[in-house]
Parts: C-alpha cells; sequence; structure tokens
C-alpha cells in the first residue's frame, strides 16, 4: 500500500508500505477515504517521535498521522459491532476495551494497550491507504446518521479534544472565557465553549486572519500583546472566570494563568514535547486557581458530541480549509507548518 512515511526532521513522504494485517481477533482492517493532519502531527515533523522524546531514540520508518474515517474491509473473528461495508470512525487513541479505566470511559488511562496512531512504529498511522484498528468494537463506531464525512473525521480527535479542553476549564452558562490559539482545535473550541453557556468568550491569536474567523463566531477577537489590557478593561478588573489554551507553548500557558481571575480554571490542551514550564506557585494559590493538563479520551465524548452536530449546534467541518491527495502529503505537511494560504485543517484522501 502507500502512505505517508516519517523519515526524519521535516522529511514526511508519500512511499510503498507493508500492507497491514489483522493480528488479533479483535481487529478490522479499514480502507482510509478521509484522513487529517493534526497540529501535534508537527511535533512528529520536526523530529519529537515519541522514541525520540521518552526514549532518547532516533526512529525513522513508520507511517504516521491519527486521524482518518473509512470503509472495514477486513473483521476479526472476534469482533461483534461491524461488517465488512461498514463506514467507521476512528479514535486517534486506542485502548484496550476491557479493563476498567476503559470500561468507564478514561482510555488515556489504560491498564493494557493505550497508544496513538502514528507516534511511533508500535502503532503505525493512518495517513495510509489501510490501517488495521486494534480492539475495533471500542475504538471504532459507524458513522452516525446525517454526518458528513469532514463532520465525522474531526470527532477522530480535534472536536474531543476541544470539549474536553472546555469542560475541563469547567465552563458553564453565564462565565467569561479566554480561547488562546485560534487552529483548529481552538476555534472548535469557541463554538464549545458558547454551546456550554459562556456569556462572553475572547479568543487570542497572533494571526489577524485567525482572530477575523473567531469574530465571525461571535467571540472578542485580540491579539496577545494587548490581550491582558483588553480583558481586564472589559471585565472591569475581574478578568475571565475559564481559560482554554490550545497552542502549547511555555508563553501561552503563562498567559493563560494570567488571564483568569480568582478562582479561576485554567485547562491546557496545547501539547508540549519539547519544553519545562515554571509554575508560578505563588501567583496560582494567591487566585486559588483550579490548573488542568492532559490528553482526551476521545471515545468517551462521541456520545456528547454527535448529537450537537446533528442538531447543528457544532460546526467542526467549517475549519477544513485545505483537501488534496495523499500522494501530495509531503506539500501538505510543509503547507501546514508554514500556515501558508490560510492553513488551518488539511484534509487528504488515497
Amino acid at each position: 500500500m502507500k502512505a505517508l512515511v516519517y523519515n526524519g526532521p521535516e522529511n514526511i513522504q508519500y512511499e510503498d508500505f507493508k500492507d497491514p494485517s489483522l493480528s488479533d481477533g479483535r481487529d478490522v482492517l479499514v480502507k482510509m477515504e478521509y484522513c487529517g493532519i493534526c497540529g501535534s502531527d508537527l511535533h512528529i515533523y520536526h523530529g519529537h517521535s515519541a522514541a525520540a522524546i521518552y526514549h532518547g531514540e532516533t526512529e525513522a520508518g513508520f507511517c504516521v498521522g491519527h486521524e482518518a474515517v473509512g470503509e472495514v474491509v477486513e473483521v476479526g473473528r472476534e469482533v461483534r459491532k461491524f461488517r465488512a461495508g461498514d463506514k467507521v470512525v476512528l479514535s486517534g487513541a486506542v485502548g484496550c476495551g476491557e479493563c476498567l479505566p476503559c470500561r468507564s470511559g478514561q482510555t488515556t488511562k489504560c491498564q493494557n494497550i493505550v497508544r496513538c496512531y502514528g507516534l511511533s512504529g508500535d502503532l503505525q498511522g493512518c495517513q495510509a491507504e489501510g490501517i488495521v484498528v486494534p480492539a475495533a468494537d471500542f475504538n471504532a463506531i459507524k458513522i452516525p446518521e446525517g454526518l458528513t464525512p469532514y463532520q465525522a473525521l474531526m470527532l477522530t480527535d480535534n472536536l474531543p479534544t476541544a470539549w474536553f479542553g472546555c469542560r475541563n476549564a469547567d465552563i458553564a452558562p453565564g462565565k467569561t472565557v479566554a480561547i488562546i490559539g485560534l487552529g483548529p482545535i481552538g476555534l472548535m473550541a469557541i463554538e464549545c465553549a458558547f454551546v456550554l453557556g459562556a456569556s462572553r468568550v475572547f479568543a487570542i491569536d497572533l494571526v489577524p486572519a485567525r482572530r477575523e474567523i473567531a469574530r465571525s463566531l461571535g467571540a472578542i477577537p485580540l491579539d496577545p500583546s494587548e490581550a491582558i489590557e483588553q480583558v481586564r478593561e472589559q471585565t472591569a478588573g475581574r478578568m475571565v472566570d475559564c481559560a482554554v489554551e490550545a497552542v502549547g507553548i511555555n508563553a501561552t500557558a503563562r498567559l493563560a494563568l494570567d488571564i483568569v481571575g480568582i478562582f479561576g480554571n485554567v485547562s491546557v490542551i496545547g501539547v508540549n514535547l519539547s519544553q519545562d514550564f515554571s509554575f508560578p506557585m505563588g501567583q496560582s494559590m494567591g487566585k486559588g486557581l483550579t490548573f488542568r493538563i492532559g490528553g482526551c479520551s476521545v471515545q468517551s465524548f462521541w456520545p456528547e458530541l454527535i448529537p450537537l452536530i446533528q442538531q447543528g449546534r457544532l460546526h467542526p467541518e467549517r475549519f477544513v480549509t485545505h483537501e488534496m491527495p495523499l500522494a501530495s502529503g509531503a506539500e501538505a505537511y510543509d503547507l501546514f507548518a508554514k500556515r501558508e494560504n490560510g492553513a488551518l485543517k488539511f484534509v487528504m484522501t488515497p
């Protein structure tokens, strides 16, 4: 088959790759129909693979990507929910589906196989013509009725992560919110914040075009250089109740801590694999802050998010800006990394 393969920093290429095959009775084989490039894939692109980060090793030759929808073409003997021909959504990260954490919806606490596609050779990625889905009855669902392929694709990671970030920030009716970082997940977080009842949402990003998109969603756009002053003025000094950080660098994490007021809630969903962060203990204790950071158990949020899309309350597909063939994957990564041509969400097809 053909796949996008990591060959070193800023070197992802469309290549021949070993055909996937089932290794467990609970697996299914999926023919990819749409896959996406996530902001966190840029960590791999720039050389920060799981092996490099956690083991200090250099690893190459693995298939990348963790967002895909497609058609089931082969089913393991123990699979109960799927058959060949079913159109399915894959969760970007997988769990065993059998341990207590998985059964309670906490895939990130799986006691057996918790992994994300495409971070290393441990679980080959989704930017490929074929994908093996482990424990498929738990790690995939049929594409829900009424959803477009783009909407389904956003359920693999981006939208659940945005929702998770907003939930971790304790956004509730009447609260004021700051969303820091207006990539696809940050923009989706704006929609999520309003669905959860936010009275005002301040949208902060360096890129003017992204701030204008935020304005069209009903948010108050701010440049980072003026954000603290403007929020202080517009909240009569109270600052915001909740902040969601969707970038993953020290400056934006610190901005999130600074922009919330007394007993504020800070939620960090931006991925940071290469920096240490000095946490301001005194400031945080003085404010009585709640600080949460972590990854999303995608599967647990599907029951909440699917009806919101079906009812037209969330529109994650609106942030797709580019569709390209998988064969142009090297170009897609280059454009995405440079944020050129209004790049937000890249989708690829076989």
